[in-house]
């Protein structure tokens, strides 16, 4: 089942594809080495920086330690 959002992207696909004049796009071509490198660099800053924070946020936390040396079995967050 695809999304409400990815269903009506597909829907507005069309419209917005008829209301471009073909050879409309200036500028567009291969672009520059510099921009291409900058632009691979770029993603893989941002997908490392976003494995960090999952990382950052998955990993376990540390459990405080029992003062009293019981094993509490019915009680979260005790044992």
């Amino acid at each position: 089942m695809v999304p409400a959002g990815n269903i009506l992207f597909l829907l507005l696909l069309p419209m917005a594809a008829a209301q471009t004049t073909p050879g409309s796009c200036s500028g567009c071509g291969p672009l520059s080495l510099p921009l291409l490198a900058g632009l691979v660099a770029a993603d893989a800053v941002v997908s490392l920086l976003i494995v960090v924070v999952l990382f950052v946020c998955v990993r376990p936390r540390s459990r405080p330690t029992q003062e009293d040396g019981k094993i509490y079995i019915n009680m979260p967050g005790r044992g």
